[in-house]
């Protein structure tokens, strides 16, 4: 399990170095096996590791390749899936095409999100909290059935 906002950089070669609280899991779980995508919603990235994935791919393989919404995910998440290995050093190399997108740079956030991570650039991940903050504040939202249930 995930959970946690993690200011890291990326070297020069465009690896990230996975914190060391998550590396023994990764490891149980995937030996270190790892796939990476878009995040269709927000311009950040979404890193699995394998069995999770694979779950996902399951769903997929349920769509419709003749409808064109349902084409376009497939195009979308699969078409950028790039999956990776962390190595000894618990580092694991993303794409230059994922990169770009996520218009990663030097700092960026590592965010646990349960059963994956978003990678987001710090400035992105910034923006987009003061983003959801505000709009909590200001009573901005539509509360779903779950959120009505919802209790902390």
């Amino acid at each position: 399990m995930f959970r946690g906002a993690n200011a890291i950089n990326l070297d020069s070669k465009g690896r990230l170095t996975i914190p060391t609280k998550y590396r023994e899991s990764l490891m149980d779980d995937c030996q270190g096996q790892l796939v990476c995508t878009i995040d269709i919603s927000q311009n950040c990235l979404l890193l699995y590791p394998l069995p999770e994935w694979e779950e996902i791919e399951l769903k997929l393989r349920k769509l419709s390749s003749t409808n064109p919404h349902e084409r376009r995910l497939l195009r979308l998440l699969l078409g950028y899936a790039s999956e990776g290995e962390m190595d000894k050093s618990g580092r694991i190399l993303l794409a230059p095409t994922l990169r770009q997108h996520a218009a990663l740079e030097k700092q960026i956030m590592l965010v646990g999100q349960l059963n994956k991570f978003e990678i987001w650039s710090d400035q992105a991940w910034n923006q987009q909290i003061s983003e959801d903050i505000a709009m909590e504040q200001r009573g901005e939202f539509e509360l779903t059935e779950r959120l009505q249930e919802f209790s902390l």
